[in-house]
């Protein structure tokens, strides 16, 4: 058995794991929360009524029956792509149209990028327009749904290009350890990223207010005075022009640090549980989350960018998903797409350990907030996020620990009740 078919084995059997894996745990958790539709879990029956605990299950298993649709159109785009042989097809008419060479590594990336995402619009359209607005959640129009792609699309164009035409120049012209070139460029455009996005690329698509409620404010400042944190103003975000869901996050680097309300937040939340809220955000800053999170991110494209350094120069790598290298031009950026195709059925295997981390950091979280505010207006707050946000009070615990990155709802509450 050649080395190309026995690697095409080895893509099709963990196209197939993933696949099943994946099916299995979505069926896992749709089964788990239909059969515990009926009922409010004790814990939760004095504050949430049946009615908003069905709701919450029906909105579940909504999207994950979306999800089942979503999963099947990735595997089979991605079959297409490799096996069957479009990602080659498009290469070759590239080639035809405009030549090799660096402009048409860099169309092929973009056809590819582009062909997906508007394969993808469909499931997008049904997920805002019938899901999230049958729950009532659904505050877009058409018009913004489209507007927001558009900007989007230019936002990412305006960002990649220049980092796709660098990497691509690296992969050619860097040498062997072109690699860790690379790396240290993705680091330093992602912290740059980081840094632009709050005062630059996220008023694109939302305005931003400073926070006017006096009161609220006032408490917000004493709370991170006593936490030692600073941050370049408070923020409300117009998050009910979109939907009817609510956030409160970090944003931003060094100086442009901000905390960020959503409108929608300051309506559900009273000034006590908006405190404790923000004390658990607070949280995750003053405990490292956020850098240790990214440290581990970049430790993992390291990994990443010197498996791409070696499988680019192995010829079963492109013939054993479907590609026929070429011989007298580059193939830098077909290995690459093929790699960003190749990679998430590897990584799959981590997932757990990342969801667990996450949980873990949440409840670390939970209990700054319960030392820096009180802990029964963070679980109050918590309880009226469940209800308004309808998330399911009963998710299956294999569910849980591959997908959550937050802790269920019982073990978070009965953590802060304790």
């Amino acid at each position: 058995m050649t080395t190309s078919l026995s690697f095409t084995l080895i893509f099709t059997s963990l196209l197939v794991i993933n696949l099943l894996i994946k099916f299995w745990l979505a069926n896992r958790q749709m089964r788990h929360v239909a059969q515990h539709r009926a009922k409010v879990p004790d814990a939760f029956a004095s504050v949430i009524d049946v009615a908003a605990h069905q709701k919450a299950a029906d909105y579940t298993i909504a999207k994950l029956r979306l999800g089942h649709w979503d999963l099947a159109l990735d595997t089979a785009m991605l079959v297409m792509w490799t096996l069957l042989g479009g990602l080659a097809f498009l290469d070759q008419v590239l080639i035809d149209f405009i030549g090799p060479g660096m402009w048409q590594q860099i169309a092929l990336v973009f056809s590819f990028t582009l062909i997906s995402a508007v394969v993808s619009l469909p499931l997008s359209y049904v997920q805002t327009f019938h899901i999230e607005q049958s729950f009532g959640f659904n505050r877009m129009t058409l018009g913004l749904w489209l507007s927001d792609m558009l900007k989007g699309g230019l936002v990412a164009a305006a960002l990649g290009l220049p980092l796709l035409w660098l990497v691509l120049y690296l992969m050619q012209s860097g040498g062997a350890w072109w690699w860790v070139i690379a790396w240290g460029v993705l680091v330093a455009y992602q912290l740059f990223v980081m840094w632009l996005a709050p005062s630059v690329i996220m008023p694109l698509f939302n305005k931003f207010q400073p926070l006017e409620d006096a009161t609220l404010k006032d408490r917000v400042i004493a709370l991170m005075q006593r936490t030692g944190f600073q941050a370049n103003g408070f923020f409300v975000m117009d998050g009910s022009r979109r939907s009817a869901h609510s956030n409160a996050f970090f944003t931003g680097l060094g100086k442009q640090k901000r905390v960020v309300f959503f409108d929608t937040l300051l309506k559900q939340l009273n000034a006590d549980e908006m405190e404790a809220v923000l004390a658990h955000e607070l949280g995750h800053a003053k405990l490292k989350h956020i850098p240790k999170s990214l440290l581990s991110s970049f430790a993992f494209t390291l990994v990443g960018l010197a498996g791409l350094g070696w499988l680019s120069t192995q010829t079963w790598f492109y013939e054993g998903m479907g590609i026929q290298p070429h011989l007298g031009s580059a193939n830098d950026a077909i290995a690459l797409l093929l790699f960003m195709m190749f990679v998430p059925l590897v990584s799959f295997v981590t997932k757990p350990w990342q969801s667990a981390r996450s949980r873990k950091h949440e409840f670390e979280a939970d209990a700054f907030a319960c030392q820096h505010a009180n802990g029964a207006d963070l679980r109050q707050a918590l309880l009226k996020l469940y209800q308004d946000n309808a998330s399911t009070l009963t998710p299956d615990p294999l569910y849980v620990a591959f997908y959550h990155s937050h802790p269920p709802a019982a073990q978070r509450l009965a953590r802060l009740t304790a």
